[in-house]
């Protein structure tokens, strides 16, 4: 039996945040993941003003600044037409632009601190079951040991297996698109330091600058391909990218496919157990808000567990769920409301230009979205 104050199941960006924070507030914590090792390939690679923030009390922030490309803007464009600035140069903040760095990176840093910390992820171990009552949480693990903790908390992801074995319903429904996802390399039309949402008639595309000259290609696409091609990337920008100079795509160093869910969990506690991250929540990657909402749900959980631990009232996790999950609405209903904007249809799309076109020359609405995207206004 191991002994300890909180067992954290996932040991994605989620999972190793809630982790240093507790370890860093001076709590015994074990992490276990199913994985052999840490994601070598990314999905999320967007980390914004408020994520950093939030990070740098617990020691994280230096090395992903370092790291990660600053792009101090996000436009929407249609092909070459700019529709809507975003800048984020002039936000109140340390970090005033969005941070381009690969989840694997963001997972090992992680990782790294929660070592330095003392703190480690015991892999590849799965919980395959767990019960509550008034003292803590009992897990069994498939490698034949059991965990005994004051709290459990269930950073596994969308397909949670502690959401589902707790009862917690994960009620929304999935987008009719899959989702293409590619890292390339690229030379030709494409700025080097702007995140760029494309819309189309054919769906949307997001080009988006990475680290060591890669940039970061997700779209829509009714059927994508599970390995696309450099000719598939190509006639996806072709079609829905620059015109004037168009973008070459010289290699796909990786890429996937996936399908996106809108879904948030009824609850984000069921007693001693609690969730965080894509077990909570789950959206379009539109914004690039996933992993930076789940982050949020880690700090706040950590700290909240925190005091809890420390003789406070466990009262203070129903305010954890009662805050987190409104939170989730509102970044779901933005990411939901882009990627309608962005895929409506050709009939539609001079009257949605013009309407995008006079209210990107407004600064309120620019500042909005800004402080929207950035996180900032979940201060």
């Amino acid at each position: 039996m191991i002994d300890t104050e909180v067992l954290v199941v996932g040991a994605g960006p989620v999972g190793l945040a809630t982790a240093v924070v507790l370890t860093r507030l001076g709590h015994d914590v074990v992490v276990v993941d199913g994985q052999a090792e840490g994601a070598n390939t990314s999905r999320a690679a967007v980390v914004h003003s408020r994520t950093l923030e939030l990070l740098e009390p617990y020691g994280v922030t230096p090395a992903l600044v370092e790291r990660g490309v600053h792009t101090p803007r996000f436009t929407i464009r249609d092909r070459d037409r700019l529709l809507v600035p975003v800048p984020f140069d002039g936000l109140p903040t340390p970090y005033p632009y969005t941070l381009m760095i690969s989840q694997a990176d963001t997972e090992a840093y992680l990782l790294a601190r929660l070592k330095e910390l003392g703190g480690e992820v015991l892999r590849p171990v799965r919980v395959t079951s767990f019960a509550q009552d008034a003292g803590g949480v009992t897990a069994a693990l498939d490698d034949g040991r059991s965990v005994r903790a004051a709290y459990l908390v269930g950073a596994d992801g969308m397909h949670s297996l502690v959401r589902e074995q707790s009862g917690i319903a994960f009620g929304g429904g999935t987008y009719a698109e899959s989702f293409t996802l590619a890292d390339v390399r690229l030379s030709g039309g494409v700025p080097p330091d702007d995140v760029i949402l494309y819309f189309s008639p054919e769906g949307l595309v997001v080009v988006a600058p990475l680290p060591d000259g890669l940039h970061r290609i997700v779209a829509t696409v009714d059927g994508a391909p599970h390995e696309p091609s450099v000719e598939f990337v190509q006639r996806l920008l072709a079609a829905r990218g620059p015109e004037a100079v168009p973008a070459v795509v010289e290699e796909v160093v990786w890429g996937s496919r996936f399908r996106v869910h809108h879904r948030i969990a009824q609850t984000y506690r069921k007693g001693r157990v609690l969730l965080a991250g894509d077990a909570a929540h789950v959206h379009s990657p539109a914004g690039g808000q996933g992993m930076n909402l789940g982050i949020e749900d880690a700090v706040m959980l950590g700290e909240t567990l925190s005091e809890v631990l420390g003789g406070g009232s466990p009262d203070l996790l129903d305010g954890y769920a009662a805050a987190r999950r409104p939170v989730a609405e509102k970044v779901v209903g933005l990411a939901s409301r882009l990627t309608r904007l962005a895929t409506m249809s050709a009939a539609r799309r001079p009257l949605r230009n013009l309407v995008l076109r006079l209210a990107g020359r407004l600064p309120a609405v620019r500042r909005r979205l800004a402080w929207q995207l950035s996180g900032l206004d979940r201060r």
